[in-house]
């Protein structure tokens, strides 16, 4: 029987052994890192604030029911024929009137930060003093106002947290509407209630089977009901003349008087307020509290201890809450105007970019014809480096060919020494990255016009051409090709398609025509060496060095350009880890740059121009927008959940719309078949997502001072040279097929 080879002289264990418990409880254990954990905390919180806010403003677990009417054959006829106020606490239902020429002012749904205050100073004007029936949603929202009304003599009583009709309510919903009402009240004011009113109710009178049985139990629970016998109607806002016509008791009755200080206009019975008091006062008429009219005990009670802490903590979170939503709602605002005004300028400035470089008789300058140095930094790029050296072997402009072997472990550089193609160099050096590599080339180029591509980008034999063509003109010290992901076939891939063909090259017209390109991409561009030296070659400050060499050219003074038929097939990654690690590096490496040249902000002349245009536009689209663009989505799911749905719905299709137009737009721009944007509503549901927290880990990494590795993508050598507008690999390419 074979037996398992182990290291010479290391016993192994049984399966079962107690030392193998032993080493996996000392073995550290793995702990996500504080990059991920803080958006996920932030995220949770943010989630939270959103929900409690919709809670608080009655769009998550409100119930606006009302039921209709029912008999009253179950209610007690003195309750029927009693008065307004109706105590059930001992278990034997008993109503008061009140004494003649006694007028309780009850005011419901508010506190209201429109017109409560103002309701407020009419009754200090003429010293009268009423009962506000407050809504858990609204003293939650404006504690000092609640606390006002007890400072200045009023009473409060409860009118449930989210005013639902509680006869459709279970017990436990009742119990919460009252504990959460009465928690807001304790951390606005610090005292506790026992007067309450429940939402739609009006006279004793109206009293049903419906309504009794919670009348009841609200009494078991400590609670005096607190009705009306005379209606203002202001809610209908019939104008003040109406509203004291009715509000008036006849032959000098008291009376529990019912107006509202919330729940829509109410300037009317701010105006009714003031004439109606003063009114009746001169008639002889009191304006207190309940308990005052009635010569009964305060209804309020101090709370103390834990109950003050829980309400107090209650009221800070809410006002929280609020709080961060109106800082998302001013985010969702600023992100707004950057999408469509980014939409917007893309493409206005794509149109006039398309226009000027494909008029008839367009020219950079002189045509360019001198010989150019390619140059392919590669690190184990053993799966693609021969149909990249091939392609460019098959370029219709003079070239030398130098492959960079960044230390390979894969005999990539054996691979090209192999082919034996003419012109083909391949230059050795210990792995000191992309940068380093880069800069070697450079000291080994033997022309003056360098142009530089990834290790795993297949050019056009038109490519090395166009690009260099700029350099007709004096002025032009790079030139940014046309990048096109070759591994489209895969949905990610396509996804990826869309994002280089809209998000990339439409944005590198825009800039262009601005002036103020932040980016030459790695895998297709162009340089002057007199440029390159003028600013120090490639840099390693950063993880995106074609950003900083780009922000470099600008501010030394040189144009960059885009060169739109100067196209590459460069291989995407296929998976999402892949994909991942791609853009975390780009996302930081560009936070980095943009840091590294924030000077450029101060400088002046041509080489301000990137300061004064570009590196504000690149910071807003390319790192504010992308972080606060989860804003879009996060409203999205809440309006989709509790609504307005429709009006959500119709927003999310409308900005889906726009998107379409530019990346229609974009791919006709590149000759690119359209098929590829039925994926685009999808990526814009998932894809999208992925970005955001991608550049949230960037920002994370950034700010907690983090240091991030280079990270290699795994090649598949799956891009060939597609035929134009094509994703299909073209036959031969110098005499053999690419793949």
């Amino acid at each position: 029987m074979a037996t398992r080879s182990h290291r010479p002289g290391r016993a192994t264990r049984a399966p079962d052994d107690p030392r193998n418990r032993d080493s996996d409880r000392n073995r550290p254990r793995r702990r996500l890192p504080m990059r991920l954990l803080l958006p996920l905390f932030v995220l949770a919180a943010l989630m939270a604030m959103l929900m409690l806010r919709g809670y608080v403003h009655s769009e998550v677990l409100a119930d606006h029911r009302v039921g209709p009417p029912a008999a009253n054959d179950s209610v007690p006829k003195d309750i029927l024929k009693g008065g307004p106020v109706i105590d059930t606490r001992e278990g034997r239902p008993t109503s008061l009137d009140l004494p003649d020429r006694e007028l309780v002012l009850t005011f419901d749904d508010g506190p209201d930060p429109v017109w409560t205050p103002k309701v407020l100073d009419v009754l200090k004007k003429h010293d009268a003093h009423a009962v506000f029936f407050i809504t858990g949603t609204m003293a939650s929202r404006y504690p000092e106002l609640v606390q006002r009304m007890v400072d200045e003599g009023h009473e409060i009583g409860l009118h449930t947290f989210n005013h639902p009709d509680l006869a459709l309510q279970s017990k436990s919903r009742v119990d919460w509407e009252l504990s959460q009402n009465q928690l807001a009240l304790a951390g606005a004011a610090g005292i506790r209630t026992s007067l309450f009113r429940p939402p739609y109710s009006s006279f004793a009178q109206n009293m049903d089977n419906n309504s009794w049985p919670v009348t009841e139990y609200i009494g078991s629970k400590g609670y005096i009901t607190v009705v009306n016998d005379t209606d203002s109607e202001d809610w209908r806002r019939p104008g003040a003349e109406q509203i004291i016509r009715n509000a008036t008791p006849k032959n000098g009755d008291g009376a529990v008087v019912l107006m509202h200080d919330s729940g829509g206009d109410r300037s009317q019975t701010v105006a009714a307020l003031d004439r109606y008091v003063s009114g009746l006062q001169d008639k002889g008429y009191r304006f207190d509290t309940l308990t005052a009219a009635l010569d009964a005990p305060s209804a309020h009670t101090p709370v103390a201890g834990l109950e003050s802490l829980k309400g107090e903590a209650w009221v800070f979170l809410v006002q929280a809450s609020d709080q961060t939503t109106d800082v998302l709602v001013a985010g969702l605002a600023v992100v707004g105007v950057l999408v469509f005004g980014r939409l917007g300028l893309m493409l206005i400035l794509s149109v006039a970019h398309a226009r000027r470089v494909r008029r008839r008789g367009f020219r950079w300058g002189e045509t360019v014809t001198e010989p150019v140095s390619v140059l392919v930094p590669a690190y184990n790029e053993a799966k693609c480096i021969e149909q990249t050296v091939r392609s460019l072997v098959a370029s219709d402009h003079p070239i030398e060919v130098l492959v960079i072997d960044d230390g390979s472990s894969d005999g990539t550089a054996r691979i090209v020494e192999n082919l034996g193609l003419p012109g083909v160099r391949v230059v050795r050096q210990l792995n000191a990255g992309k940068p380093a590599a880069l800069n070697r080339g450079i000291a080994n180029a033997r022309h003056d016009l360098i142009v530089m591509m990834d290790g795993d980008t297949v050019f056009e034999p038109t490519t090395v051409r166009e690009l260099v063509q700029p350099f007709g003109d004096p002025r032009v010290g790079a030139v940014a090709g046309n990048a096109k992901v070759g591994n489209r076939d895969s949905l990610i891939g396509a996804w990826q398609h869309i994002e280089y063909v809209m998000g990339f090259n439409l944005d590198r017209r825009m800039y262009d025509v601005l002036r103020c390109m932040p980016t030459i991409p790695g895998a297709v561009g162009a340089f002057r060496r007199s440029a390159l030296e003028r600013v120090g070659g490639m840099s390693d400050d950063t993880l995106a060095e074609d950003t900083d060499i780009t922000m470099a050219m600008h501010r030394d003074g040189w144009h960059v350009v885009y060169a739109e038929k100067a196209v590459a097939w460069t291989e995407a990654p296929e998976s999402v880890q892949q994909l991942w690690s791609q853009r975390y590096r780009w996302s930081y490496g560009t936070m980095q740059a943009i840091w590294k040249h924030r000077r450029s902000l101060v400088d002046r002349g041509h080489s301000g121009r990137f300061g004064r245009v570009g590196l504000p536009l690149v910071s807003m689209f390319m790192v504010v927008a992308p972080l606060l663009a989860p804003l879009i989505d996060v409203f999205l799911l809440y309006g989709l959940v509790f609504g307005p749905t429709e009006k959500t719905i119709g927003a999310w299709l409308g900005v889906l719309a726009v998107q379409g137009v530019c990346a229609a737009y974009a791919f006709h721009l590149d000759k690119e078949r359209m098929t590829h944007l039925i994926s685009l509503p999808l990526q814009q549901i998932l894809y999208r997502q992925l970005m955001y927290v991608v550049l949230l880990q960037s920002w994370i990494t950034a700010l907690t001072g983090g240091r991030l590795r280079w990270q290699k993508l795994r090649r598949t050598g799956a891009v060939g040279l597609p035929g134009t507008g094509s994703g299909t690999p073209q036959q031969p390419v110098g005499g053999r097929p690419v793949r």
